[in-house]
């Protein structure tokens, strides 16, 4: 007897099959630039800086504000690398340079990623609304983003330094309350385009929300844009952070790059050629800047594959 073909979708329909979970659905929908090299590249750096965040306390061979001394009971002080059992030295203070290099990627991560997804899920929160909606509400956002363009993003963050109490958390805010800016006006140009697609229409004439048609329709597909930009945003942050700390409005109890940078400054470590001391924390800064550019580069290939032609 011939066997009969049935359609695949029937199967799936018979057998009950359920969607893919929301959390899978937004990871297919974040289309990591795999097949570009320096995106992997890019991706390579983050998990490593992240499992160094992680497995901090593990790697680190002691504690970052501590005061060590050698056996003989001397400050180890400006020790160089391989002396005594240090990895990597020590400062001025009889720190661990190791140590502190490797806590400082876990509060240069934590206010990467904290930062990046503040700008990214406010930047498209604004965007979504201003580019589906349009009209008055599109004026109202865009002139607030206009507002934003004036502000300029480095003084703005040492005033707001100056005026709260010294916190890696005034970065995380300052890039909240600025450089949503970008994101929301790209976003909003692609949304422009996606609201006039067939498939929305669709949706809107079989009565569906405007809630549901941004959320189930539209905002899936702008998730690479907000990823795109959120990438830059974790390297900006980092970046930032070094910045104020070196110029002194970063926060002392905290262990960071910048914050190592500003150290060996003020303890002439360059006079010193204390090289093993500024140049590792400067190199881990570039890698994660670099990085969130390399993954952007991946990205614009995804977005604009006219561009490889």
């Amino acid at each position: 007897m011939p066997e009969i073909a049935i359609p695949k979708s029937t199967i799936s329909k018979a057998a009950g099959i359920r969607r893919p979970h929301i959390f899978v659905r937004i990871f297919q929908a974040l289309k990591l630039p795999v097949n570009d090299p320096f995106a992997v590249a890019g991706l390579v750096i983050y998990l490593v800086f992240v499992v160094a965040a992680v497995f901090a306390d593990q790697i680190a061979t002691h504690d970052p504000t501590e005061i060590l001394y050698t056996p003989s009971y001397d400050l180890a002080a400006d020790l160089r690398p391989g002396q005594d059992g240090f990895l990597m030295g020590t400062t001025s203070l009889g720190r661990d340079i190791f140590s502190q290099l490797v806590y400082g990627s876990r509060s240069a991560l934590l206010i990467g990623v904290t930062a990046a997804f503040m700008v990214a899920l406010i930047g498209s929160i604004i965007g979504l609304v201003a580019g589906y909606f349009g009209r008055w509400v599109d004026a109202v956002l865009m002139r607030l983003a206009d507002i934003a363009f004036g502000i300029p993003f480095l003084p703005f963050v040492i005033v707001l330094a100056a005026f709260l109490q010294p916190s890696i958390w005034n970065v995380v805010i300052a890039m909240a309350l600025v450089l949503w800016r970008d994101t929301a006006r790209v976003i909003r140009s692609q949304v422009l385009t996606l609201r006039t697609r067939g498939y929305v229409e669709a949706a809107r004439v079989a009565g569906s929300s405007d809630f549901k048609i941004i959320l189930r329709h539209i905002a899936p597909n702008i998730l690479p844009l907000s990823f795109l930009y959120g990438s830059i945003a974790i390297g900006w942050a980092i970046l930032t952070e070094a910045s104020i700390s070196f110029l002194g409005f970063g926060d002392p109890d905290s262990i960071s790059w910048g914050y190592m940078l500003q150290d060996a400054f003020a303890s002439q470590a360059l006079a010193k050629q204390a090289y093993y001391w500024f140049v590792p924390p400067g190199v881990c800064i570039i890698l994660v800047v670099s990085a969130g550019f390399f993954i952007t580069r991946g990205y614009e290939n995804i977005l604009f594959p006219k561009l490889n032609r």
